[in-house]
């Protein structure tokens, strides 16, 4: 049994620590006791939280005199956003016609039309033409929709690798039936 009244480890302590430790405040009571104030306030907000939902909460009114003043402020609202939604300035147009990359691509559709028309009309030059066969329809049809959604969307590379890759199969159509006749 340990009959000292330090603890186990205070003979491990310098006396001067140990006095040190002594001297450190110790645990007071309060004065005066604290829950009842603090078990009042809870029993008030209980009592608050459990109202009947059922009595009518006075409505918000705004009173007579500000009313045209608010009616006003409204209407300046409504008069400049008017305003400023007409003064917008052009969304998509002006970017359009103002992006290199847009421009490039048009171009390039632009160009490739060309050489295909010019490859074209080598290739029928002295020949009856070949017009009427289904698959050039259908391939000239395709090469038409391309362009039409270009010009809808000139950053669309992919548009721009179809067309080519549409006027590439009509002029070898083109070839073969140039060659069987």
């Amino acid at each position: 049994m340990n009959n000292n009244k330090h603890g186990p480890h205070d003979d491990d302590l310098p006396d001067s620590l140990r006095w040190s430790l002594r001297g450190l405040r110790r645990d007071t009571m309060p004065e005066n006791d604290l829950w009842p104030a603090i078990a009042a306030r809870l029993a008030v907000t209980a009592q608050q939280a459990s109202l009947p939902a059922s009595l009518p909460a006075r409505p918000r009114t705004i009173p007579f005199y500000r009313r045209p003043m608010l009616l006003a402020t409204a209407a300046s609202l409504v008069v400049a956003l008017g305003i400023g939604w007409q003064l917008r300035p052009a969304a998509t147009t002006s970017a359009a016609a103002t992006d290199p990359t847009r421009q490039l691509v048009a171009r390039e559709a632009a160009a490739m039309t060309i050489e295909y028309d010019a490859a074209l009309r080598e290739l029928q030059a002295g020949r009856r033409p070949l017009a009427g066969q289904p698959a050039l329809t259908e391939l000239d049809r395709s090469a038409a929709q391309v362009r039409t959604a270009l010009a809808r969307d000139p950053d669309a590379h992919f548009l721009l690798e179809r067309l080519h890759s549409l006027y590439s199969q009509r002029l070898a159509l083109t070839q073969r039936l140039a060659a069987l006749t």
